[in-house]
């Protein structure tokens, strides 16, 4: 088993993205992203509107799920509410909520980690036959 983070959060996911809860199973198409500093991340795509990074399916269970304030700490959540949520609409409060205490997670920022632990030994977006 391999976990990795899923970068989510923008306007994709406020558009039409689901909510991402502790111990779900997903199966999440992500961009992979490699940065300046020759770094990559699985960044959350939906619509692959203008995507010229290489796209891969992340499918596995959540093991983590945190908010990324905008400072640049980051904070453990029980889930990240969908897009609809988030930009209060839509039956779902779209607060956030701290996984132990319950107690609400106060921030304003719509960024977000998401841990997914797949099976196999080669993390999506890592080193691939499939890719030169």
């Amino acid at each position: 088993m391999v976990d990795v983070v899923v970068r989510v959060g923008g306007w994709e996911h406020e558009c039409c993205g689901p909510s991402y809860e502790r111990g779900q199973v997903v199966d999440v198409a992500c961009m992979v992203v490699t940065r300046p500093d020759a770094t990559t991340s699985l960044d959350e795509v939906r619509h692959e509107i203008g995507v010229t990074w290489p796209v891969e399916r992340v499918r596995g269970r959540v093991v983590d799920v945190e908010v990324v304030h905008e400072d640049g700490t980051t904070q453990p959540i029980l889930r990240v509410p969908d897009g609809s949520a988030l930009c209060g609409f839509g039956e779902d409060d779209g607060h956030l909520e701290d996984p132990w205490t319950g107690e609400v997670v106060p921030t304003s920022s719509h960024e977000f980690r998401v841990t997914v632990r797949v099976p196999g030994d080669r993390a999506p977006g890592g080193p691939s036959p499939y890719r030169g």
